[in-house]
This record gives structure tokens, C-alpha cells and sequence, in this order.
């Protein structure tokens, strides 16, 4: 419930509190992380939403820890939302939406989000990263859904 309260109406003291949480974990959990990367909006969902929860989150954790931000990773096509779609449909929805732009400077980033469902996102993500010089990802989430609520299609944050 506070995930939604986040990410769709907006209350940004849930960033704060659930950023505050994640950089309180970093140094010890991912204490070989070089850079933080949020995951990205696409510029036209960002504008409609007016942030990017994921950025929120990141930005609290730079501020806390220190970390240095990876800003040239874009989302470049505008996806449908991942929620509702099955495993093989968010596989082909997120094929080729993400780009990265200039260099990536960083050998071990870690990426931050709000919610981990299938790992599709963070794995496409991954797979770019990969691609471009580092040479391991870590993922950080505030919430991971649950395998069985998600097959049942009552996965709920």
C-alpha cells in the first residue's frame, strides 16, 4: 500500500523513508557497489507522473551514502506498464527500451527501484550494463512480490 501511495498519488515521504532504509543497507550489503543507477522512466511517463519513484529513491541514497549516480542509462521506448502482463510479455515489452547514453564509467552499479516483480526490468537493465563495461550489477528494491501471489495474479505491494 505504501508503494502505491509512492508511485501513484504522488506522497513523497514514503520515498524518504523507504530511501533512508535503503541507504542504511548499502554500505554493508553492497559495500563493492562503485555507482547507483535508478531505473528509468521514459521521459513522457515522467512527465505525466511528474518524477520517477526509482530516482527518488536513488537520490536519497547518494545523498546518504555518498555513492555517485550513473545517469546515462534511458529508457527510449515508452512501454505499457509491466503491471498485469505475464513473465513472456514483459520479456517482449522491455526488449530494446533501454539505451545507454555516453559512457559508463562504473564497474559495479547498483540499481535501485521500488518494486521487484519478475526481475525482467533489472535484468534488461543488467544485460546493458554488462554490455557496456561493468562487470557485475547488484539490485536493490524496496519490495519484491511474491512468485506465488504473481502466478495467481494477486500479487499486491
Amino acid at each position: 500500500m505504501a508503494l502505491q501511495r509512492l508511485k501513484y498519488a504522488r506522497q513523497l515521504s514514503y520515498a524518504a523513508a523507504f530511501g533512508a532504509l535503503m541507504a542504511q543497507i548499502t554500505p554493508r550489503e553492497f559495500a563493492d557497489v562503485d555507482a547507483l543507477c535508478a531505473v528509468p522512466l521514459h521521459r513522457w511517463r515522467h512527465l505525466r507522473r511528474g518524477f520517477n519513484q526509482a530516482e527518488e529513491l536513488c537520490r536519497i541514497v547518494h545523498r546518504r551514502t555518498g555513492l555517485p549516480l550513473l545517469k546515462t542509462v534511458r529508457r527510449v521506448r515508452n512501454t505499457v506498464p509491466q503491471s498485469g502482463l505475464g513473465r513472456s510479455a514483459r520479456q517482449a515489452n522491455l526488449r530494446g527500451a533501454f539505451r545507454i547514453v555516453g559512457r559508463c564509467e562504473f564497474s559495479h552499479p547498483l540499481l535501485i527501484d521500488d518494486i521487484m516483480t519478475t526481475g525482467e526490468t533489472c535484468r534488461q537493465l543488467a544485460q546493458l550494463l554488462l554490455a557496456h563495461g561493468a562487470s557485475d550489477v547488484s539490485v536493490l528494491t524496496v519490495a519484491r512480490a511474491s512468485a506465488r501471489d504473481y502466478a495467481a495474479g494477486t500479487a499486491k505491494v
